[in-house]
């Protein structure tokens, strides 16, 4: 059902207009892009499917992409919006247009944080800053490793992601790290990866890797502001915790 032939005082649109945003839940958020749902369900009913906790979930297992597919559901707002467009072709209904539009709601909302990052420094904006690597790096089924590098008044010039695999495994290079802190003419650094597990603890390999290279960086004067791990619906920053 569209949204225009929902009761007046269902229609999230005119709710959104009349009330903003805020008043809106995830669901009335989200049938505002899906616009139309789908026969005999309603697009309320489809989006606060899709936002319902996946059956892996509440089995106390980790769902893979073909799950996502036969249960139709994401676990939430942040799930849906950092899912691949792979995982998103496996959902009913959800076509070319309607997923290009929910990657393209969560691009605005990285370049959104990253003009944030840009224009103050990021040792005042902890919060964000665990934001913007969440939206980067939480959703990938594989371990990436990044470096957020600043300028000299800790205001972000770029993210890259370097690396990818098993961090514990010396697949990062100190070496690299600092070739493009040096091509970014960067003053310091934030390193940040993810664990796709979800488990946001640093390991001793993490700790290792981190001091490795707070080592090779201080070579070159590049201080070593932070080390952020993130996985789905969590974020810890190494340095908040003591252990830089």
């Amino acid at each position: 059902m569209p949204l225009k032939d929902l009761p007046s005082d269902c229609q999230p649109r005119e709710k959104l207009l009349a009330k903003g945003a805020g008043a809106l839940s995830d669901a009335e958020l989200l049938a505002i892009v899906l616009r139309t749902g789908m026969a005999g369900k309603s697009v309320l009913q489809w989006a606060a499917e899709l936002l319902a906790p996946r059956q892996s979930d509440a089995l106390g297992s980790v769902g893979s992409v073909g799950s996502v597919g036969s249960v139709g559901s994401f676990g939430g707002i942040n799930g849906l919006l950092q899912a691949s467009s792979a995982e998103l072709s496996q959902v009913k209904g959800l076509g070319p247009a309607k997923r290009a539009e929910l990657i393209a709601v969560l691009e605005l909302a990285r370049r959104a944080m990253a003009q944030q990052l840009q224009q103050r420094s990021l040792l005042d904006r902890a919060a964000t800053v665990k934001a913007y690597v969440q939206l980067h790096l939480a959703h990938k089924q594989h371990e990436v490793f990044a470096v957020l590098f600043l300028d000299s008044q800790h205001q972000l010039i770029a993210l890259e992601e370097l690396f990818r695999g098993t961090l514990g495994q010396a697949s990062v290079y100190p070496r690299e790290v600092v070739v493009r802190a040096l091509h970014h003419h960067s003053a310091a650094v934030i390193l940040a990866h993810n664990h796709p597990s979800g488990q946001v603890t640093p390991s001793q390999a993490d700790k290792q890797l981190t001091q490795s290279l707070q080592a090779a960086l201080s070579l070159v004067d590049v201080r070593v502001l932070d080390h952020i791990i993130v996985g789905p619906g969590a974020a810890l920053s190494m340095a908040e915790e003591g252990e830089m």
